[in-house]
């Protein structure tokens, strides 16, 4: 039977979540509002809704769109995030189920490098990298991707680790055993088992590769413009902003990563418990 001192904490986690929702989701629908004002009106009423003298219909939209060539920017933000995901599964999935399976000094050296990345600043490695990128002719779309994939093992590989040591190992000796090699065992058993643990690192990734600012301008710069570096350039002459224009390609940059996100959602827990737990 609940008690009344549990029935107050349950009602005091209500509140704290409910709470700690306003506080990150308050941002993003401040955004949203000023989006819709004119950019003369942003700075002096922006926790105001939009008004009959405010509200600027689409204008800021259509204008944005034109002034950051945003349908470019997007086609190269998902290119760079759909190739940069896809091999950061298939690659530290392999890597992560030849470490588990193979037990070496090296294996498990190799295991304790990639947990270690997880835990280095970008800071600290960032100007050597940018100039390593330059000189191998990294600086690219191409090299970006692989770029990612280094950035990108550490928390994948830790998550797939976990998720293959739940699977029982004489399942893919029952398939050896009848003619597949080690690497059609993989492919043909254990990857599909992995499909839980895929998602979610597939989902953390994508949330950050298409958010990313920093890495994309270090390495490609300008030449190959991703969404959140055509948005910085809505910056004009002497620090002046067009923040009606920015307001709105921000929300146009969060939707499609808001509505991947809810779609996939429920693997997310389910991934992470698998790959952290398990084994």
């Amino acid at each position: 039977m609940e008690t009344k001192s549990s029935r107050i904490k349950d009602s005091i986690s209500y509140i704290v979540l409910i709470l700690l929702s306003i506080a990150f989701l308050g941002p993003i629908f401040i955004v949203l509002m000023n989006s819709f004002k004119g950019k003369f009106y942003i700075s002096d009423t922006p926790f105001l809704f939009p008004n009959s003298t405010t509200f600027s219909g689409l204008e800021n939209y259509i204008g944005g769109i034109a002034k950051t060539d945003f349908m470019s920017a997007f086609g190269m933000s998902l290119f760079i995030t759909v190739f940069s995901v896809a091999v950061i599964v298939l690659f530290t999935s392999m890597t992560a189920w030849y470490i588990t399976r193979v037990k070496t000094k090296f294996t498990n050296m190799l295991y304790y490098v990639f947990v270690f990345s997880m835990i280095v600043p970008f800071q600290m490695v960032m100007f050597t990298m940018s100039k390593v990128a330059n000189i191998i002719h990294l600086d690219n779309p191409i090299g970006l991707i692989l770029i990612y994939l280094g950035f990108g093992s550490g928390l994948s590989v830790f998550l797939f680790s976990g998720f293959v040591k739940s699977i029982p190992i004489e399942i893919e000796e029952a398939v050896m055993m009848d003619g597949c090699n080690p690497v059609q065992a993989f492919f043909s058993i254990v990857l599909p088992i992995l499909k839980p643990t895929a998602i979610t690192v597939a989902i953390l990734n994508v949330m950050w590769v298409w958010n990313d600012y920093l890495l994309p301008d270090l390495i490609i710069g300008t030449e190959y413009k991703t969404i959140p570096i055509a948005i910085q350039y809505l910056k004009g002459g002497y620090g002046s902003i067009d923040m009606g224009a920015m307001m709105a390609m921000l929300v146009l940059a969060i939707v499609p990563i808001v509505i991947f996100y809810l779609l996939c959602q429920k693997y997310i827990i389910e991934g992470v418990v698998a790959g952290a737990v398990k084994g």
